[in-house]
């Protein structure tokens, strides 16, 4: 029973292991030392995580499964070795994200796969036009925001998240000389936050949110097929960008044959829905975005970093108190 409860966690409660402080050291000790220096003690520090962290592989175990089953791709299968390579891809990835924080990480850096134009636009808001929507994912490098506000020459991005260490991290990007991303504590939809977000859309400004991880204290959430077999994902971004009227665009950054590859797409060019049909409608929009993620994990299957329980059991529903005598 432990163990189930375990399992079935939700993911605020894996607690931050580190802090400010700890920020700050191993940003000096790369700075100081260089990763290639620094590797072996990574090295070490992954290697205890791995060994102490149960559920943490059991879960990657769990998704490595589904998507060599999902694909049809045997050599996906999980094995040790592949639990403990998708660890050091997520250690690696933090180091990067110290790159990214320290402006190392540049526009000439990284490939921009764009189809649909939606670095034009973000250019094209700095002259008047309309704020629009991206919608991240914890597949890949998430601090990619950062190399976004550089591509689209100091766009104003406002980063929506849904932890309490909000005001470290915008210290450490302030520390770090980066002015041009803010991250933004959103614990509910109300109609002050509303009202703030598409007045900063007005602005010129753009809106950045995870479309991957369901807050704790949100009961809106929506369970579709997701490497297939059902997974809960949030409703939020969707109704937001239903209610602000606003385009959505689909933004991942993966780590392929050791170079960045930034994936831009036109999700939905207006969120609306008829007037009964919300549910609905935001219902397959997240279906679509699940199929998306889907593909995207096969081209980068060692960097998918939700190490919780993803995939957790639906909640039967309450039983209604027995109303006759016994």
């Amino acid at each position: 029973m432990n163990e189930q409860i375990a399992q079935e966690r939700h993911w605020s409660a894996y607690k931050e292991r580190g802090s400010l402080f700890l920020m700050r050291l191993t940003a000096f000790s790369v700075r100081v030392f260089g990763r290639r220096l620094l590797a072996p003690v990574l090295y070490l520090i992954v290697l205890y995580f791995f060994v102490s962290a149960r559920s943490a592989r059991r879960n990657i175990g769990q998704y490595q499964t589904y998507l060599a089953a999902w694909s049809d791709h045997a050599a996906l299968r999980p094995t040790p070795g592949s639990v403990f390579e998708q660890f050091m891809a997520f250690a690696d990835n933090l180091l990067d994200r110290l790159d990214v924080w320290r402006g190392r990480l540049r526009f000439e850096q990284v490939q921009l796969i764009d189809p649909t134009g939606v670095r034009a636009r973000l250019l094209r808001s700095q002259h008047g036009a309309r704020g629009e929507m991206l919608v991240v994912t914890h597949l890949g490098n998430p601090d990619v925001c950062r190399a976004m506000a550089e591509l689209s020459e100091r766009v104003p991005l406002n980063v929506l998240v849904h932890n309490r260490h909000v005001a470290q991290f915008n210290r450490l990007l302030g520390e770090a000389g980066d002015r041009s991303m803010r991250l933004i504590q959103v614990s509910e939809l109300d109609t002050a936050m509303m009202m703030d977000l598409s007045q900063r859309m007005e602005r010129g400004e753009w809106l950045a949110i995870a479309g991957d991880r369901v807050p704790l204290h949100d009961a809106r959430r929506v369970t579709v097929d997701f490497l297939g077999h059902p997974a809960a994902f949030p409703q939020g971004p969707w109704l937001m960008a239903g209610l602000l009227r606003c385009p959505v665009n689909l933004l991942c950054c993966l780590k392929v044959e050791g170079h960045y590859r930034i994936y831009l797409d036109t999700f939905l060019a207006s969120a609306r829905w008829e007037r009964g049909q919300r549910d609905e409608a935001i219902r397959g929009w997240v279906q679509r975005y699940a199929d998306h993620l889907s593909a995207q994990c096969l081209i980068a299957p060692r960097q998918w970093f939700n190490f919780y329980a993803y995939w957790q059991p639906v909640e039967p529903p309450a039983k209604k108190e027995a109303t006759h005598a016994h």
